[in-house]
Formats: structure tokens, sequence, C-alpha cells
């Protein structure tokens, strides 16, 4: 495999906080919220459930990315298994999906900082914020990396915090608390007031929060040991977002009666209101933002890196390919942050019309790339012990079985969100966004010179 022109400057601490800093977002520190409303406590099961799916396929992508490491990951895994039309389908809808989530956190971050200074506009922070995660995905990666390693740090030493703060007030080491014990867990409609039906739409609410994680395997390309740094983060990475999301959910619904907590504001508040911490509401702003900052230069990062793989496979204008002298490269940023800021326009103009049919139409994007992920997998792990054995570092478990067992998972939550009224929207979007991408891939195909 030939040697991308990219940098080989990232660390094994900047992969791994990369995969943190892609996947902890507001969708955990405020969305939380919606989910354990619908489950109560056992949304706790809701996040196993989900988190069980989301390291089953990032296990499986974690072995081919040791095995064969590069800057397009899951969408070069796609094109060597299944054909040209599955990279191109995989790459395209991927960017999609991250460069309209961008638009998302920009708005979010610039919302909580025009509530700090009202004087500057909206629209004003939104710039602002762009230019500078611009300017940082166009340094040298390795400095990119930096910024990105102490943006996700300030995230997860605050759920550290919290679930050290929450963990002692449960047992009443705090200062004027007294221990919890299981009253919130079992004495409000027990621990599972919807019945399992509850478990199944908490998981339609929270699965979605796992998405991010990927760009950890895009990032092992330009890395310094590609195969050892992906395997080790993809490891890393994966239990402890784990832990972070069902450690918070079990402080939140062990410390608070589940039916208090209100639906768009952050659970995360209402524990540190309960044990006396003061200005927990600024606290939690401040977190947030960088939370969401933090996402936005994570995805704008996989972004630009995606489009620029798209490209090296003629998938993608060859333009794109041009590399600055820092192995970054830069039309494949601006590209990506030129849709972005489109994306950024549509959601402060029409947040309720033309931008809320582009988010439907990624909704149930990322399930569609988890699926390719797995199938890729299942095909390529066949060549590799055929042809490569030694690059098998990182193994599926129970392989095939339990790739199996993750597109069957797959399949089930497609087929509750078709039955789902709040998320049949997002499918039927994200599914003719997906027959447009495929139509062009079709017809890519149609008209490709035959050998």
């Amino acid at each position: 495999m030939p040697a991308e022109p990219l940098s080989h400057s990232l660390k094994q601490r900047h992969l791994t906080m990369l995969g943190l800093g892609g996947v902890i977002g507001a969708g955990l520190f405020v969305g939380s919220g919606a989910g354990i409303g619908i489950a109560g406590p056992a949304i706790i099961c809701s996040y196993l459930l989900a988190g069980a799916l989301a390291m089953l396929v990032m296990r499986a992508l974690g072995e081919m990315s040791a095995a064969m490491p590069a800057s397009g990951s899951f969408s070069v895994y796609a094109e060597r298994a299944l054909g040209r039309w599955a990279g191109f389908s995989a790459g395209w809808l991927y960017w999609f999906l991250l460069v309209v989530v961008l638009a998302v956190e920009a708005t979010g971050a610039a919302k909580i900082a025009n509530g700090w200074l009202p004087s500057v506009d909206q629209w004003v922070w939104v710039l602002i914020f762009m230019v500078v995660f611009t300017v940082s995905n166009l340094a040298a990666v390795k400095n990119f990396g930096e910024f990105e390693f102490w943006f996700a740090a300030l995230k997860v030493g605050a759920i550290v915090l919290f679930l050290i703060l929450g963990t002692l007030a449960i047992f009443g080491v705090l200062p004027d608390t007294d221990p919890i014990g299981m009253a919130n867990l079992t004495g409000q409609g027990g621990f599972f007031p919807e019945g399992f039906g509850g478990v199944v739409a908490g998981m339609l609410a929270v699965i979605f929060a796992f998405g991010g994680l990927e760009v950890v395997t895009i990032a092992a390309a330009e890395s310094d040991d590609p195969a050892k740094s992906v395997a080790r983060a993809v490891r890393s990475a994966v239990w402890r977002i784990l832990f972070f999301y069902v450690g918070s959910m079990v402080v939140i619904v062990t410390l608070l009666p589940w039916h208090s907590l209100k639906p768009g504001e952050s659970p995360y508040v209402a524990v540190l209101d309960s044990i006396g911490i003061p200005a927990a509401g600024q606290i939690m702003n401040i977190v947030v933002f960088v939370a969401l900052l933090s996402a936005l230069n994570a995805n704008l990062y996989g972004s630009s890196r995606m489009v620029f793989s798209l490209a090296e496979r003629g998938e993608a204008p060859k333009a794109l390919l041009k590399v600055s002298g820092g192995g970054v490269p830069r039309r494949a940023v601006f590209a990506s942050v030129a849709f972005g800021f489109v994306s950024v326009v549509l959601n402060l103009l029409w947040p309720d019309t033309v931008f809320l049919y582009m988010l439907n139409a990624v909704g149930a994007v990322l399930l569609f790339v988890w699926a390719l992920i797995a199938v890729s997998q299942l095909k390529l792990r066949r060549a590799l012990e055929r042809d490569m054995p030694e690059r098998l570092t990182l193994r599926m478990w129970c392989f095939p079985y339990l790739t199996w067992a993750a597109l069957v998972g797959m399949a089930a939550v497609l087929v509750l969100m078709l039955f789902d009224d709040s998320a049949r929207p997002q499918l039927l979007w994200s599914t003719g966004a997906a027959g447009a991408v495929l139509v062009v891939a079709w017809v890519r195909e149609l008209r490709a010179p035959r050998a």
C-alpha cells in the first residue's frame, strides 16, 4: 500500500483524545436528559445496549485500520471489499454527516457565547469559531493534535470530577449529604418504569451519541506508528467512552428522581445543583462550550481527511490533493469548511425548514456507515487471514459471529426507527440521501472506462 503524502506526527495520546473529543459533546451533557425522560433509570440499559453495538463496530473497524491504515478509513475498506460504489457512498455520506453536524456544534457554541456577551451577535461568534478552527486545521497536524488533546482533556477531566463528586454524594460523604440508597432507582415506578419499550426508545435516543469514534481510525494514517497506534486508541477510547457514558447515567438516576429532569436541560447541572456546587449552571455551560468546540475541531479534521482520501481514489476532484509542505491537505480543509459555512448559514436562517431537512437527511447515515463497516470486515478478514495474517494485530472478537450480531443489531435499530414517530422522518430522509448517493455511484460505474 503506497504511503500517503500526509504528515505522520500524531502521537498515541493525540489519537486517543481525538477519539474522545469527537464523541463527547452536547449529546451527552444536555441530550442525555431526553433519554432519561423516556426510559427512566433503565436508561443505563439503553446506554449499555447502544455502547455494546458501537464497541462491536469499532472493534471491526479497528481490525481493518490496524492492518491497513488509511486516511479514508472505512471508505477505503468498503471499496476494497465491495467495490468503488461502496467506497464512494461511504465516504461522501460520512463527509456530508460531518459538515452538517459541524453546523449544529458551531451554532450551539455561539448561543452559549452570545449568552455571555449579548452585545456580540450570534453570527459573529460562528464566524470567529469557524475561522479559528480553519486555521487550526491548516496548521501542522502535530499542532492540531496538541490543540485537540487539551480540548478533549478538559472534557474528560470534567466528567471524571463529576463521577467522583456524584459517587461521594451517593454515599453521603460530601458535606450536607446523606446516603441516597436505592430509592430513586426503584421507588419512582421501578427500575423499568416504561418497561422494555422504554429501554428500546431510550436506545434510539442515545445511540447516535456514540458517533465520532470513527475519527480515530481516520487519524491513524497520520500517526508515527499507524498499526500499533490505532489498535491502542480503539481499545482505550471505546472502553473509556462506555465508562463515562454509563457511569454518568448511574450517578444521575441514583441521585435524582428520573421524572424530575426536564428535557432540554442538562441533567449534569441538576446533579451539581442538588449536591450544592455553586454556579453549577455556568460551570456546565463552560464544559458544554468546550465540548462543542472540541467536537467541531475533530469533525472538521475528519471531513477534510475523508474528502482527501476520496480525491486520492478519483472519487472527488483531483484539485483537493494539494498538500502543504507540512503534510496538510489544505484544499480539502477549505472544501470542508466551505460547506460547513453553508450549513451554518442555513442553520441560522432556516433552522426549522431547510436545515432541519438536512439534519434529518444525516440522522440515520451513521447506521448505514456502520453497516458498511461490518460487511467490509466480514469480507476483508478472510483475505487478510489468507494473504497477510501478520497484519491482524487487533482481531474482531468471536469472528464472524459478533460481526453478524452487530449487523442484526443495526437492522433492528433501523426497523425500530421506522415504527417510532420521532425517528421515522430521520430514517426516511437519510434513506433518500443514501439513495441519491448510490444513484450517483451507479452512474459513475456505468460511465467508467472498461479495463
